[in-house]
């Protein structure tokens, strides 16, 4: 049998099969997936249950002209190969090579960027607005999840597109499961009430009426289509905000879905429409549809058996030293609490579940439920710990600012993901919270050095209970320190002393630690001493340490895995309060660049950031040059 994926490698070379041939493709196309992300490693699950859906909308609608937008676009890999970026898949991931999310200047057929969930019917319908205002008559079609769906700003845009009546297609990808367990009402209603067999025996019933776009019966139809969806749900949420709802349908039907989508494009009706499609993720691969997650993320794996490999590195990752440790707290006091929002594997939090299953909650995709949540269980006297990772904390910021830290709620953020994370991207670096943490009233941040620095930050965080707190940590393991018990705890707002030298001032904020203390090795071949300093604390600075090290040393050098306004600048603003710049004193930042970096390895990352030891040397050497009274003594230093 001829490959027939051989000869697509755009939509239009799709369009030019008939239609009996889609299953085929769609089988060929479920392969190359399956082979391309055990190479690279990736998002698997997702984008097996979009196989069918992602070749029949490319088949009908006139993409690029038509505008197809992923929502979070984990599934987007199918959609990238036959996109004209079949020869370059697998380089997903990697360092210049193809993002593994959508990406508007990685190709036309990407109209909107995505990463973050629930903001494909915002942007569609903001499309559709445009092309109605240039009197653009293309489609426009959105992919959405059911956990994407769960996000308040997804209702948003549906009451505004039902208000606005906007041409607008909307394809609910229903698969019971967004990256955990499904979460709240939304799944269930749909799942049990648009799927029921009820539903389908009437439909098959009522024949006559079930092409809800059929001229002869267009009356008609849609009003018994109407009554019939009244009777089963009492009249659908997404009818009540505007929409047509066509569905349930089989979202791994190629020809059906070909069926459905060409009657909805081919139809008059003006406002938006919804296709309700049921799918399996990781359909197609049995070690897929067995797991738990269903393959979301995966690293690279043998495709005879599903096995995925696994980190030479025999440290613990900071994911699960932060579950375990809080799992110790958690059984001495029953007032701690764990929330997460859609991520309990991701967090660590599924180990807490499994021991403490009604003191964690999962609330879906709804970052800002999570806060304003956790700050009402505060209020009564319960400790919650909001497990979420840095980049979708942005997402709350408002509720981290006005229902937390305004009333000064004991509230204790777990921010994972902290610093650059590889493979995935800026989407998902966590480049921004300590800059727009530490800039509040009433907070306390925090940021561990290596594991065992976590287990103490964690451990000084249960004992917060007048304001908020947060402790962040990188992606990845640690570096196999001796972990400290439970009763270990900082003094809030003291740094810790690790080397003293007489010229340079090294004061690390976060997971740098190591590079500093490569950066010193190197430096000292040079005859630069250098005293390297732990802060621990961005808010509150150590104030005493820093203005001593400032009177001790010739220069002061801060780092951090964060964006510029973070612990530098609150150190800057020390020292320029405290009038020391004025005695001479010479200081310099390192912090992460002006500009979203792309994916590649966290090393090569950190490389281009600037924020490793060699780039830590040549900072310092520069500096030092540069400092007339240094110069006067460089015949104590080593060429």
């Amino acid at each position: 049998m001829s490959k027939l994926l051989d000869k697509i490698n755009y939509p239009a070379d799709l369009r030019k099969f008939e239609k009996k041939d889609l299953k085929q493709i769609s089988e060929e196309l479920r392969s190359e997936l399956i082979d391309v992300v055990s190479e690279t490693g990736g998002h698997l699950g997702a984008g097996l249950g979009v196989i069918e859906l992602t070749v029949a909308l490319h088949y009908v609608f006139n993409t690029p002209k038509d505008k197809l937008v992923w929502d979070v676009s984990h599934q987007c890999y199918p959609h990238k190969i036959i996109t004209g970026r079949k020869n370059e898949i697998r380089t997903l991931r990697k360092g210049g090579g193809l993002s593994g999310f959508t990406k508007r200047d990685e190709s036309e057929y990407d109209p909107f960027g995505a990463a973050h969930s629930s903001t494909s019917i915002s942007s569609t319908l903001g499309i559709s607005v445009a092309k109605k205002l240039s009197n653009d008559k293309n489609n426009v079609i959105a992919v959405i999840g059911d956990g994407a769906m769960s996000a308040g700003m997804a209702y948003e845009a549906m009451n505004n597109a039902g208000a606005l009546k906007s041409k607008l297609i909307v394809i609910l990808n229903d698969n019971e499961m967004s990256i955990a367990k499904p979460v709240g009402a939304m799944s269930k209603y749909l799942a049990k009430l648009l799927s029921g067999k009820l539903y389908f025996s009437l439909r098959e019933t009522i024949k006559l009426i079930t092409s809800a776009f059929s001229k002869r019966f267009s009356q008609k139809a849609g009003k018994a289509e109407d009554i019939l969806r009244g009777i089963v749900t009492g009249g659908t949420l997404f009818s009540e905000l505007g929409f047509y709802y066509i569905g349930p349908i089989d979202g791994h039907d190629v020809n059906y879905l070909v069926e459905i989508l060409e009657n909805v494009k081919n139809s008059n009706h003006s406002g938006p429409i919804l296709i309700h499609a049921i799918t399996q993720k990781g359909k197609g691969y049995k070690p897929a549809e067995q797991s738990g997650d269903k393959y979301h993320g995966v690293s690279k794996f043998n495709i005879s058996t599903g096995q995925q490999s696994k980190s030479s590195n025999n440290a613990p990752s900071y994911t699960k030293v932060f579950s375990d440790t809080l799992i110790k707290h958690a059984e001495k006091d029953t007032k701690i609490v764990g929330i997460t929002g859609a991520m309990p594997s991701g967090t660590g939090l599924n180990l807490f579940e499994k021991r403490f299953p009604d003191r964690m909650f999962d609330v879906g995709i709804a970052e800002q439920h999570a806060v304003t949540f956790a700050a009402g269980l505060a209020t009564e006297g319960y400790k919650p710990f909001a497990a979420i990772y840095s980049t979708f904390l942005q997402r709350a910021y408002d509720q981290v600012v006005h229902d937390v830290a305004l009333q000064s709620l004991p509230v204790r953020f777990a921010i994972d993901r902290a610093g650059l994370v590889g493979a995935d991207g800026p989407t998902h670096a966590g480049s921004f919270d300590i800059t727009y943490l530490a800039t509040l009233p009433n907070f306390v941040v925090m940021a561990a050095s290596d594991e065992s620095e976590l287990v103490k930050m964690i451990n000084t965080s249960v004992n917060i209970n007048d304001r908020p707190s947060a402790f962040r940590y990188p992606r990845g393991n640690g570096f196999g320190t001796e972990l400290p018990g439970i009763n270990e705890n900082l003094i809030i707002g003291k740094g810790k002393v690790i080397n003293e030298g007489k010229h340079v001032a090294v004061i690390n904020f976060g997971a740098r630690l190591n590079e500093c203390k490569k950066a010193k090795s190197i430096l000292e071949k040079k005859g630069i001493y250098i005293s390297i300093i732990d802060a621990r604390f961005a808010k509150p600075l150590d104030e005493k340490l820093i203005l001593e090290a400032a009177s001790n040393h010739e220069l002061i050098i801060t780092i951090e895995e964060g964006s510029v306004g973070g612990f530098g600048s609150h150190v800057m603003q020390l020292l320029s309060d405290r009038g020391i710049f004025d005695k001479g004193i010479k200081f310099r930042s390192m912090f992460l660049p002006d500009q979203f970096i792309d994916q590649d390895t966290p090393e090569k990352m950190y490389e281009k950031a600037g924020l490793d030891c060699n780039s830590i040397v040549e900072k310092i050497e520069g500096a030092l040059k540069d400092n007339i009274i240094f110069a006067k003594n460089k015949s104590n230093i080593k060429n």
